[in-house]
């Protein structure tokens, strides 16, 4: 009865070529392994000192030349440093003074030419009565002056029992808001003596105009 084949040996078999070619090999390579280390270490030689050359003493180096002293003679170059112009004099040039300008002309400050003088307080009244030397006239407002603003004013004033006034209003305009302003301010500066009934002070009022126009 035939083997099977699971019984069968099975053998591999080199060439014979095949063990010189792998012997010349492992020769080629151990050769160049060789030449390889031998170069490395000729190279290594280069690098390292000669004992046999002599070798510069500290005490033996050149001293190094000293610096020149500063001056105008140290270096070549030229000095860089310009030279000072010379200076100039100053020179006196004769003007003649400019003439003189007049002053600009003050606006004159004029006092109206009827602000209606207050009555004199002699007898009782029973109205107030503005007090001579304690009412003096509106002064003219410079800009309505320079505007040449004339016109009438008409102030009513409240006058309490000891001459004070308690309120002033404007009661005709004279279509200057200066002209009005002045003529308000002046009455509520003033001091009266009162109006009087039996011979007792009370309270009273009084309409006092004012006419703005500019001296000539």
């Amino acid at each position: 009865m035939p083997a099977s084949r699971s019984d069968q040996n099975i053998t591999f078999q080199l060439p014979r070529n095949a063990l010189k070619i792998a012997g010349i090999a492992f020769c080629v390579g151990l050769l160049l392994f060789v030449v390889v280390w031998l170069n490395a270490r000729r190279h290594n030689d280069f690098y390292r000192a000669d004992p046999a050359q002599p070798q510069v003493q500290a005490d033996e180096a050149m001293p190094l030349p000293e610096p020149l002293p500063a001056g105008s003679g140290a270096s070549d170059m030229p000095d860089a440093r310009p030279e000072a112009a010379p200076e100039e004099a100053p020179q006196v040039v004769e003007t003649a003074p400019p003439p003189p300008q007049p002053l600009p002309e003050a606006p004159t400050t004029a006092a109206p030419a009827n602000p209606a003088p207050p009555p004199v307080a002699s007898a009782p009244s029973d109205r107030p009565v503005p007090l001579p030397g304690q009412s003096p006239p509106p002064a003219y407002p410079p800009a309505a002056l320079r505007r040449g603003e004339s016109g009438t004013v008409v102030v009513r004033v409240e006058v309490d029992a000891g001459g004070l006034p308690l309120d002033a209003k404007i009661i005709q305009r004279s279509g200057s808001r200066d002209l009005d302003r002045a003529a308000l301010d002046a009455v509520r500066g003033w001091r009266f003596q009162p109006a009087q009934s039996n011979g007792q002070p009370m309270a009273g009022s009084l309409e006092i105009p004012f006419d703005f126009q500019p001296a000539r």
